[in-house]
Parts: C-alpha cells; structure tokens; sequence
C-alpha cells in the first residue's frame, strides 16, 4: 500500500508541479514561491487521498492559493510583532561596545570557538557568568571558569599578536 501511495504522489508530482510553481510564481517572489510549492506538496501527501484522481491540477491550485495566503497572513503577523516589540522595546542603560581594534579581532581568531563563544557572550553581550552558563548550558561556577580560562588564552593570542 505504501509502495502505491509514493507511486501517486510521484506521478501527481511529476504531473503537476511545474504548473503550480508557475502559478505561485505569477502571484510571489521566487523564494516564497518556493517554500509554498513545498508545502502544498506536503499536503498532497498527507491528503493524497483527497487529491482528485481524475484532475487534480485544480485541486492543487486551490491548496497552492491557501498555502501563499497563509504565508501573507503569517508575514503580516510576524511584522505586527516585531512593531510591537520595538515600540516596547527599552534602550540599553549603556551605549554597546566599541568595535574591537585589529589586534582583538586576530587575537580572537586564533582562539578555539568555545573560547570566543564564552568571551563574546560576556563582551559582546554584556552576560553574566550565570547567563553564560543558561546559554551554553552547564552551571555558574563551570562558565566562570570557561570565561577565566577564555580570558588567558586570550591575553596570550594578544602577546603573540603584538609581537
């Protein structure tokens, strides 16, 4: 039966999807163009029995139009929020971060990628020892000391730097 099943959708596939992409791409940019076509053939396999089997290009067309229509309505979502967010947002107490002079930035290259990740975290973005740790996962005392160790590597890439 499952070998029936994917024959179907195969041959649906094979059928019928370059005129759904054609007509996702007269009503949206090709990238969402794209991700529906995914999705509206994710729904004919989860529905292929409800897929016509006698012409299913409109059948097809209609689930294609529900699919961009729900990414519209998502997008308008989505931008909602983030307006929202950003009218609540509350401004750091402190101006960000100078950017790091050459000498950091080569410092930090030669270091390992936890050890940026840790002093990053706590440079870059101003987290706590205890903070560190609910990122990266682990305790207070462990990120303490991954941030001790980070800073003395650290300061070596920096001698080996200036030099």
């Amino acid at each position: 039966m499952a070998d029936r099943a994917r024959e179907r959708f195969t041959r649906v596939f094979a059928d019928h999807h370059r005129a759904v992409l054609g007509y996702l791409l007269r009503r949206a940019d090709e990238h969402d163009a794209q991700d529906a076509l995914s999705e509206t053939f994710l729904v004919v396999w989860r529905r292929l029995d409800a897929v016509p089997a006698d012409d299913p290009l409109p059948w097809l067309i209609g689930v294609a139009r529900n699919v961009l229509n729900n990414q519209r309505r998502s997008a308008v979502r989505r931008e909602a929020l983030r307006e929202r967010v950003m009218a609540h947002a509350v401004p750091a107490h402190h101006d960000p971060a100078p950017a790091p002079d050459g000498a950091v930035i080569s410092a930090l290259r030669l270091l390992g990628e936890r050890d940026r990740e840790v002093l990053m975290l706590h440079a870059w973005e101003d987290l706590s020892a205890a903070q560190i740790a609910q990122v990266i996962g682990g305790t207070a005392a462990g990120a303490r000391l991954r941030l001790h160790r980070a800073r003395r590597r650290l300061v070596q890439a920096l001698e080996e730097v200036t030099r």
